[in-house]
């Protein structure tokens, strides 16, 4: 029982950090990463504010995970229920003043970029399956198993920013700063953690279930 709850609180700060590097590239105001644009776009034409938009879209997107029968665990709900929330809590504290400058703007993407990997960081070592929108790549990739799994990724992400712009969504130089070097970071980030998300075994809901089960025993 403790650890699974420790693994829990892991998961909820890593989201937490993972939000704040999120509002830091929006903050830069210098366009939007594709789920970031959408959801932004879903916002300027419903009552729901950023983060009421991503929740909705992630349980939407959770909700398509498991009609393809992918691995859901505790730490893909929790992540479809908390992550655009806490983003919305950052921008509704809005710590941080306006960007100077394009290059006062980059820095800041490219500090929310590495936020982001470190949060990843944490909610991956959790074990508890990935996010919504992870889990809805992977679940493509298998039914596309002839295109390479980069290619999947750009198809689904052209398909999510063009959907973004067209509904209002903010785009520019910051889309493609997050769009194309977000892996850089992201890989620089782990290789100095020395982290391989690729040897995690994650846990599902049923695998965690049962273990709460015989903890109660």
């Amino acid at each position: 029982m403790k650890q699974t709850i420790k693994e829990w609180l892991q998961i909820i700060f890593g989201l937490l950090v993972f939000a704040l590097g999120v509002h830091l590239t929006i903050r830069a105001d210098l366009g939007l990463a594709p789920w970031d644009c959408l959801g932004t776009g879903i916002s300027l034409h419903t009552p729901l504010n950023y983060g009421l938009s991503m929740t909705a879209m992630a349980v939407a997107i959770l909700g398509i995970d498991l009609l393809l029968k992918e691995k859901i665990g505790f730490g893909t709900v929790i992540d479809a229920l908390l992550t655009g929330n806490f983003v919305q809590m950052f921008h509704d504290l809005d710590p941080f003043p306006k960007t100077p400058n394009l290059w006062a703007g980059l820095a800041l993407i490219a500090a929310g970029l590495a936020l982001m990997a470190l949060g990843q960081f944490f909610y991956m070592r959790a074990a508890q399956c990935c996010g919504p929108r992870d889990a809805l790549l992977v679940g493509l990739g298998k039914r596309f198993k002839k295109i390479p799994i980069g290619a999947v990724q750009i198809a689904l992400w052209g398909a999510v920013l063009l959907c973004g712009w067209l509904l209002g969504g903010p785009v520019g130089i910051g889309t493609l700063v997050s769009t194309f070097g977000g892996g850089f970071i992201t890989q620089a980030v782990f290789s100095l953690l020395r982290f391989e998300p690729r040897d995690v075994r994650h846990k599902d809901v049923k695998t965690v279930v049962s273990r709460l089960r015989r903890a109660e025993r």
